[in-house]
């Protein structure tokens, strides 16, 4: 797997503390190099007592709404061109969403065409695909409110490392 993908939210009243605590996909089990991951080595958000997001959840925010809430709406909301990302994101498998970010995927039938395109040579986007993909979690999961996270965590320093080297610097 490619560097960039290894590499790669919250009023604590939104999510009742049980579901944090009983799903195993939004479960904060560990970290991996700054970032918040499930038992099972996926990425998933953090969300302090006090509402302060984790790192990568503030940048999945700051990355969706800079490359992909001009076709799928603020918020991971959808619109009426494109799905809602904030439900993909629980119930599509880590890796098939990776996939299809970076490789596109078209439907056709009932009369209309989707075309989702490929992203996986953006580096603005697959730099932070897991970001990405822990911001939608996180949102679908009722985690995060609409809008910009109140409080956010420090980069780690880790990630700042990361995202340099996946961008080029």
């Amino acid at each position: 797997m490619p560097k960039f993908l290894a590499v790669a939210l919250m009023a604590l009243a939104a999510l009742p503390v049980q579901a944090q605590e009983t799903d195993p996909n939004l479960v904060a089990d560990h970290q991996e190099n700054g970032r918040w991951m499930t038992a099972e080595g996926v990425p998933t958000f953090k969300v302090e007592e006090d509402g302060t997001v984790d790192w990568a959840t503030f940048s999945g925010f700051r990355r969706y709404h800079a490359e992909c809430h001009v076709c799928h709406g603020p918020d991971g909301e959808g619109s009426t061109y494109a799905p809602a990302l904030k439900a993909s994101a629980l119930k599509l498998d880590y890796y098939d969403f990776i996939g299809i970010v970076a490789g596109g995927k078209q439907e056709v039938g009932g009369g209309k065409t989707l075309v989702m395109p490929a992203f996986g040579t953006n580096p603005n986007v697959m730099c932070y695909l897991d970001d990405i993909y822990t911001y939608l979690k996180a949102r679908g999961a009722d985690a995060v409110p609409r809008g910009r996270p109140a409080k956010r965590a420090e980069k780690p320093p880790e990630m700042a490392a990361d995202e340099t080297s996946c961008m080029g610097g």
